[in-house]
């Protein structure tokens, strides 16, 4: 595949989510099985940022994990479809990203991971789905269409490159641009400073998400209500009034039920220029929900 333009709209590819959704919920699965191991072995950070993946040159990658004495790291390369595991004592082996079922990916994983001496269990349940399946007995997902695959990558790079320069704006604490592998989707967090009130109800990983006030945004290729990938901001705590603010661009609206602001991908790839559209969007939502809050802007932003 040839690399398109970073100026150009044409850069922007389509993703129809009715195209790859077999395909998407298939990668969804592959993806919480290698994040799990990173969970599994990676220290605890503030907010669940250990379990996180990124975006990178080839695909999405866990960055070094420790074990042992030094560190390995799992690469998703979704230019050449394969899955690379590389360790710092000079072992790899590579996997085929190909059709194939989660538990026969989930199998193959684990094994190379032992072959290398990677010792490590994992609870084999997926999370954030509405049916889970335990990943080692998962027959009914197994579809992998590289080409919509690639696709995906091409967007999060893109995405990703708009999130960090609408991170370098922010001098409060901030969240790495990362892609979390339950939810699916590539987000950036910016913090006021303050505790939140805690959930009612909540369970331990919601608390320590939402420990403190928030405006996160994010990516998301769509699912249930929302039949297209989408992109999305929202305050925890809401601040009242947050629904009914004026957002730019005018494309963007305020969703009742996933109580966030949307602004659908293909209004984004089909604007004069997506990189305005977007930013537009992120910077707009954030002062709403910030001035709404009373963040003190003055020192969480970089004049």
């Amino acid at each position: 595949m040839s690399a398109l333009p970073q100026s150009s709209n044409s850069s922007w590819p389509e993703l129809p989510l009715e195209a790859w959704q077999d395909t998407y919920a298939t990668l969804h699965m592959w993806t919480q099985i290698v994040g799990k191991v990173r969970l599994a072995l990676s220290p605890r950070v503030n907010h669940w940022w250990q379990v996180a993946l990124y975006v990178n040159a080839r695909g999405l990658t866990t960055s070094a994990i420790p074990c042992r004495d030094g560190t390995f790291e799992v690469q998703f390369d979704f230019i050449d479809h394969k899955l690379d595991i590389e360790t710092s004592w000079g072992t790899s082996k590579t996997l085929p990203l190909k059709p194939q079922t989660v538990a026969d990916f989930y199998a193959a994983f684990m094994s190379a991971l032992r072959s290398l001496g990677i010792d490590v269990k994992i609870w084999p349940m997926p999370v954030e789905v509405p049916i889970p399946v335990r990943c080692d007995r998962d027959t009914q997902h197994a579809s992998y269409d590289p080409e919509n695959v690639h696709r995906l990558w091409r967007i999060l790079i893109l995405s990703s490159k708009i999130f960090e320069e609408f991170r370098a704006r922010f001098i409060g604490k901030n969240s790495p641009v990362h892609f979390f592998w339950g939810s699916f989707d590539l987000a950036v967090t910016r913090f006021s400073g303050r505790r939140a009130p805690e959930r009612p109800g909540a369970d331990s990983i919601t608390r320590e998400a939402y420990s403190h006030e928030v405006i996160s945004a994010g990516f998301w290729p769509g699912g249930g209500d929302i039949k297209g990938p989408a992109y999305y901001v929202y305050a925890a705590p809401e601040p009242p009034g947050f629904a009914e603010q004026k957002v730019r661009p005018s494309a963007a609206f305020y969703h009742p039920q996933m109580k966030e602001f949307l602004l659908m991908y293909d209004d984004v790839r089909q604007a004069a220029s997506p990189r305005q559209a977007l930013l537009d969007f992120l910077q707009s939502t954030y002062e709403a929900g910030a001035n709404l809050a009373h963040w003190d802007r003055k020192e969480l932003e970089r004049l």
